[in-house]
C-alpha cells in the first residue's frame, strides 16, 4: 500500500473516533484499516495496544465515560448500578478518596485488565430481577451524556446495592445512602418490586424504608405484597453477622 494511502487513513481514524476513547479491530474495519495496516500502525507508534483486539491514540488519557460505552456495545446487559448509579444521581452518603464502579451485565466474563487498571470496578452477574422485567427497565444514560452508557435509575440502583448488602456492601452505609432516597417514583419502584426474586432485597427495601419514615414507605410494602414471603428471613452475611429480617 503506497505510504500516502496508509498516511490517510490514519488522518480518517483521527477524525472519525474521538480522543479518549478504545477501539477495536471491527471499527478499524469499517475504515478501510485492516489487520495487517493496524499492525503497523502499531509498529510506527500512531497506535497502542491496550489489549487484545484494542487500541488508542498514543498519549491519550481515557475517558471513563467513552471506555463504559465501548464495553457497554460488547457486554450484554452491561450497566452502572448500585451504589455508583445512585452517587452519580446525587444519592450518596461519604465521598471515597478511590471510589469503586459498581458495574453489573449479564455475561459471566472479566473485565479487560486495561479497564481495570485505570478505573477501580466490581462486575457482576448477581441480578435481583426475574426474566420477567423488561430487559432495559430502569436504565438510561445520564442526561449530559445521552448517548453514553445505561445507567440504573435510583429505584433500580437502591434494589441493586441492597442486593450487595452483606455480600460487598455493609448495612451501616447501605442504610445511610438509603436514607436520601427519599424521591423515589412510587409506579417505577412497584414494577421493580413485582418482579424483584431476592426476599432479602426486598424486604430490607420494605422494612427500612418504614423505619426510616420515607414517603414511599407504605406504597413499597403495597408494592411487595407477595414477593417478601413468609416468616423470617434469616441469613449469614460475609462477615459472619446473622441477618434476621421480618416479613
Amino acid at each position: 500500500m503506497a505510504l500516502s494511502k496508509r498516511y490517510t487513513l490514519i488522518k480518517n481514524l483521527q477524525t472519525a473516533l474521538r480522543r479518549g476513547e478504545p477501539f477495536d479491530y471491527p471499527q478499524l474495519r469499517k475504515l478501510g484499516i485492516s489487520s495487517a495496516l493496524a499492525h503497523h500502525y502499531l509498529e510506527s507508534g500512531w497506535l497502542v495496544r491496550l489489549g487484545r483486539g484494542v487500541f488508542s491514540f498514543p498519549s491519550d488519557t481515557l475517558r471513563q465515560e467513552s471506555c463504559l460505552k465501548f464495553l457497554s456495545e460488547r457486554i450484554t446487559g452491561f450497566h452502572v448500578g448500585g451504589k455508583t448509579a445512585l452517587a452519580w444521581c446525587g444519592i450518596r452518603h461519604n465521598v471515597p478518596a478511590h471510589e469503586v464502579l459498581y458495574l453489573c451485565g449479564d455475561e459471566n466474563v472479566g473485565l479487560p485488565t486495561w479497564f481495570r487498571k485505570r478505573f477501580p470496578s466490581r462486575y457482576t452477574v448477581r441480578n435481583p430481577f426475574s426474566i420477567k422485567l423488561y430487559k432495559d427497565f430502569g436504565l438510561q444514560p445520564l442526561p449530559e451524556e445521552p448517548d453514553g452508557v445505561p445507567v440504573s435509575v435510583p429505584e433500580r440502583a437502591l434494589l441493586e446495592m441492597l442486593n450487595e448488602v452483606g455480600v460487598h456492601e455493609g448495612i451501616e452505609e447501605a442504610r445511610n445512602i438509603m436514607e436520601s432516597a427519599r424521591s423515589l417514583r412510587p409506579d417505577v419502584l412497584a414494577t421493580l418490586l413485582k418482579n424483584c426474586r431476592r426476599v432479602k432485597v426486598v424486604r430490607l427495601c420494605v422494612n427500612w424504608a418504614q423505619e426510616m419514615n420515607l414517603p414511599w414507605a407504605a406504597a413499597a410494602r403495597q408494592f411487595a405484597s407477595g414477593r417478601s414471603g413468609h416468616g423470617r428471613w434469616t441469613g449469614r452475611l460475609k462477615d459472619g453477622t446473622i441477618l434476621v429480617l421480618k416479613p
